[in-house]
């Protein structure tokens, strides 16, 4: 009973852990950082767009939290010895799942939007989708870059 409670708690807290690495990507997200800062504004018309993945994070906080998780569901399995060599083979295998996990909850759908800039010169620029701002070929559009970061809005 007190070993099926502490696996619950842990995967809540793999669950968590994993929920608070998702960061937004969108052209209308800024960071702490960015906000009140000055940027720069060019201008554009878009020339191409094209759907991309933009992978998930791989932080070790999915990975730590799968090994802690998989070692206490291992060590409930088996007794004495056995107890150990199977939380050790659950702390390996939840080490991977949680990595693995991470990745993929974090794993967000992209855009590759083809701008040539007012000054003639073409570049792509790669966010991730978001449902209020829908781009379409020919569009003027708004590139806004502060700290090597660019951003593509309406």
């Amino acid at each position: 009973m007190r070993k099926s409670v502490l696996l619950v708690a842990c995967f809540t807290t793999l669950s968590l852990l994993l929920g608070g690495c998702a960061s937004s990507l969108t052209g209308d997200s800024y960071s702490r950082d960015d906000a009140r800062r000055v940027q720069t504004v060019r201008m554009g018309t878009i020339e191409s767009l094209r759907p991309v993945k933009i992978e998930g994070t791989k932080t070790p906080i999915g990975s730590v939290a799968g090994a802690v998780v998989g070692g206490v569901g291992g060590s409930a399995i088996g007794g004495g010895r056995g107890s150990i060599v199977t939380g050790v083979i659950g702390a390996v295998a939840g080490g991977l799942l949680g990595s693995a996990a991470e990745e993929g909850l974090t794993r967000t759908q992209g855009v590759e939007i083809t701008v040539r800039e007012d000054d003639g010169s073409m570049r792509a620029y790669v966010q991730a989708v978001d449902p209020n701002e829908i781009f379409r070929i020919g569009q003027r559009v708004r590139i806004m870059s502060v700290n090597g970061q660019s951003r593509v809005s309406q």
